[in-house]
């Protein structure tokens, strides 16, 4: 594909390639993928996700900067996945297991 400008990053057309190459692949796949979404282990790692998100915003604040992903992770699998999926493993249970169907 001949550009009719000079790009001065390198890097900047590789990512413009890659950018370009993953909506073709999404598009090629697209419903394919629908099903994973659909899945209790994909809606486990959403919430997961979004209790470590809270957790990373909780720290950042406390400390005063950004504390990042990797150690908002770190920090919450450690201190406080196990006792997240107890109750969460609890409450599903409650949900589940009375009331008219």
């Amino acid at each position: 594909m001949q550009r009719d400008f000079e790009v001065s990053d390198p890097n900047t057309m590789v990512n413009e390639f890659m950018t370009e190459h993953d909506k073709r692949e999404d598009a090629k796949q697209g419903s394919s993928n629908d099903w994973v979404q659909k899945t209790s282990l994909y809606r486990e790692f959403l919430a997961e996700r979004e209790e470590i998100m809270k957790h990373k915003w909780l720290e950042s604040e406390k400390a005063g900067h950004d504390i990042g992903f990797e150690r908002a992770l770190v920090e919450w699998v450690s201190k406080y996945r196990t006792g997240w999926r107890r109750n969460r493993q609890q409450t599903a249970g409650i949900k589940g297991s009375g009331g008219a169907s």
